[in-house]
């Protein structure tokens, strides 16, 4: 089969597109044709050498859709999505290849109305986004803030819509806050970090925000001070040097709650259990995913590359 693989980590220089024997599946495990798989920025950090446990030579890659080719005969010929979990492509081999073994308890339906390409879309953004949602308690009525408008904050805004919250997004650029008010999206630019709380409040009609998702690491001293009692913040990313100076009393004095969120922390099996609710959802208003595009798999490497170069498009690699 085709597979992207690197031999040592440190640097891109060291992805090929490799002609290897297909995996075999052992007891309780599938064998998945993939018919679509994403490219996410942890495929590149892995690949750079910024998880220290990966171990080569590895075929990267943590999201995928496709169809089940071997394994327990109830499964075979199922279109199902997985991946993100833990060790998936970091110490066993991803799905960025023309087939990959995985365990037949971490594998659920592919949603029947999405495409292949627009399933292995979802994986690290919505897994992450959801277990900051499930853990920060993000219900109908709660006052949501988050903070960034990248994969995981447009995943996190989705999916606390469907659960009924008072969901709005603070951005950086006046431009990107203009786009999503135009589709329907309560935004609005970031003011200069002393005047959030006020600026939060004018957004909730008075209140503070219940829960804050920071998807940026760089404002929570600040975002700190704009919680309401009892409030949460969920965090999954920090400044370049792992640091930052939080005001503590402030956190205390308003019972509040700091929440880290890290999907490597997940199993693929506890992955598929939340890809199966994540199904359910689209019932209500998920959106279906159209801005990404398409590549081949035999141009996987070229795609690494433009996504290093700063390319914000989504990429799906189709083998």
């Amino acid at each position: 089969m085709q597979a992207l693989q690197f031999s040592a980590t440190g640097s891109l220089d060291s992805l090929q597109i490799n002609d290897i024997p297909k995996p075999v599946p052992g007891v309780g495990e599938v064998l998945v044709e993939v018919r679509a798989a994403g490219l996410n920025p942890s495929d590149l950090k892995n690949v750079q050498g910024l998880f220290p446990y990966t171990t080569t030579p590895r075929i990267p890659g943590r999201d995928f859709a496709g169809v089940v080719a071997d394994g327990p005969a109830e499964l075979i010929g199922k279109a199902v999505w997985g991946g993100t979990g833990k060790g998936f492509s970091f110490t066993q081999d991803g799905c960025h290849a023309q087939y990959v073994v995985i365990p037949a308890n971490a594998v659920a339906p592919k949603p029947e109305s999405l495409t292949f390409a627009q399933a292995a879309t979802f994986g690290v953004p919505y897994i992450t986004a959801w277990d900051a949602l499930e853990r920060s308690q993000v219900a109908e009525g709660t006052r949501f803030l988050i903070i960034g408008a990248g994969a995981v904050a447009k995943a996190a805004q989705a999916l606390a819509k469907t659960r009924g919250a008072n969901v709005v997004l603070g951005v950086r650029r006046a431009e990107v806050a203009q786009e999503l008010e135009a589709q329907g999206i309560n935004a609005f630019q970031l003011p200069e970090a002393e005047k959030l709380p006020e600026q939060a409040q004018t957004r909730f009609q008075g209140q503070s925000p219940e829960v804050i998702f920071d998807t940026t690491g760089h404002w929570l001293p600040t975002a700190v001070k704009a919680l309401g009692p009892f409030g949460r913040i969920a965090v999954i990313a920090a400044p370049a040097d792992g640091l930052t100076s939080m005001p503590i009393l402030d956190l205390y004095r308003r019972g509040g709650s700091v929440i880290g969120v890290n999907s490597l922390l997940y199993s693929l099996e506890d992955c598929a259990k939340m890809f199966e609710r994540i199904s359910a959802a689209f019932d209500g208003d998920l959106p279906i995913p159209d801005n990404f595009t398409e590549v081949p798999l035999s141009e996987a490497i070229a795609a690494y590359n433009k996504v290093h170069k700063g390319g914000s498009e989504k990429i799906v690699l189709i083998p």
